[in-house]
């Protein structure tokens, strides 16, 4: 019990750090965020009124301290309707558990604040609306990645140092050595324009498609093909040098002596003894692939025109929409942390050791 709630207080500790390094980052960026929200056209007045509303007037230190308690699951907030940090029932969803004087004490969802450029929208609305298209993609990719990288990495190790290994080994050190962004645009090209004929498949599209007809929305399954293979290339290589290395490595164990001079078979061998232990560091390698995939997936997105989280940072990059790029970030560090405590649970149960 006690180890996993160290793993949970190093986790709150590594969320708290990476909160405090994005809100300093963005906010020692040049711009007037209320001018930000109100365009050219504001006022001197209108400006004043912003600054009030949202805090933007006070000390950082203050902005700071009222940015955590907005993130927090229980937070204190004024009960003054002029006060910034009012609780209002349509900004924050939650309910007040208890008022002292002009404060409330309440239980909420994190509020990751309002977007710049879409009207005051929630950004917790516009991550909810595209993370699930980069989930998907994600999971596609590191799905590829897994299946394809598992199998080539054990006929690379069964065929150690023949014409058969050395391909594999090209084919993944390609893998490794070639950006996203260009094999994404190579991909597009080769098999959205000069092969459609025969593909079928376009260079730009997202999971959801507007039907020509007027008749609604509808999935387009056959779009997440190509961003989805070009993502999980990278980690489809590394799988691939991870699993023949290790399964190399539990190959010259003293179990597996045992096992051979038992009369197994190869593939009885691999499969009910060297196999399991030798996915360790695949394991391992695929928790930061994953969650890296949700931050990584930003050009991809972009280049195939994949209405996820990375298309929506981009945007938000190029309209200085602050909000919804710090929300976006601090959702991808949260699950990076989550995926990867998810994945510790994994590895103590695949190796006994390790308990």
């Amino acid at each position: 019990m006690s180890y996993y709630l160290r793993k949970l207080g190093y986790a709150v500790l590594t969320l708290l750090g990476v909160i405090t390094v994005i809100f300093l980052l963005f906010n020692i960026l040049p711009g007037d965020p209320a001018q930000m929200m109100l365009g050219q056209n504001e006022t001197k007045e209108q400006l004043d009124i912003v600054n009030r509303k949202y805090g933007f007037d006070q000390p950082i230190r203050v902005q700071y301290l009222y940015y955590i308690n907005d993130l927090s699951p229980i937070s204190l907030h004024s009960a003054k309707v002029s006060d910034f940090s009012y609780f209002d029932p349509q900004k924050y969803t939650g309910v007040s558990l208890v008022q002292v004087g002009d404060t409330h004490l309440v239980c909420k969802l994190p509020y990751l604040r309002e977007s710049f450029q879409k009207n005051g929208k929630r950004v917790s609305s516009v991550i909810a609306e595209t993370l699930p298209n980069t989930a998907i993609l994600a999971v596609c990719a590191i799905v590829i990645a897994i299946f394809i990288g598992v199998w080539m990495g054990i006929i690379s190790a069964v065929n150690k140092d023949s014409w058969i290994d050395q391909l594999i080994q090209v084919i993944s050190t390609v893998g490794m050595s070639v950006p996203s962004f260009f094999s994404a645009i190579i991909v597009a090209w080769l098999f959205g324009y000069v092969l459609h004929e025969y593909t079928h498949l376009n260079m730009t599209g997202s999971l959801y498609e507007v039907d020509d007809f007027g008749e609604g929305i509808y999935i387009q399954w056959k779009n997440l093909l190509l961003p989805a293979v070009v993502l999980g290339v990278r980690p489809l290589a590394v799988v691939t040098q991870l699993m023949r290395n290790s399964l190399l490595e539990v190959m010259h164990q003293d179990y597996i002596r045992t096992a051979r001079a038992k009369g197994l078979s190869l593939v009885q061998i691999i499969r009910k003894h060297a196999l399991k232990n030798a996915l360790n560091p695949v394991v391992t390698a695929i928790s930061g692939w994953f969650a890296s995939m949700l931050a990584g997936a930003v050009f991809v997105e972009y280049i195939f025109g994949w209405n996820g989280l990375g298309k929506e940072i981009v945007d938000a990059l190029n309209t200085s929409d602050l909000p919804i790029i710090m929300g976006s970030v601090l959702v991808i560090a949260s699950l990076f942390i989550l995926i990867n405590i998810f994945v510790d649970f994994i590895y103590r149960w695949l190796d006994p050791r390790i308990r």
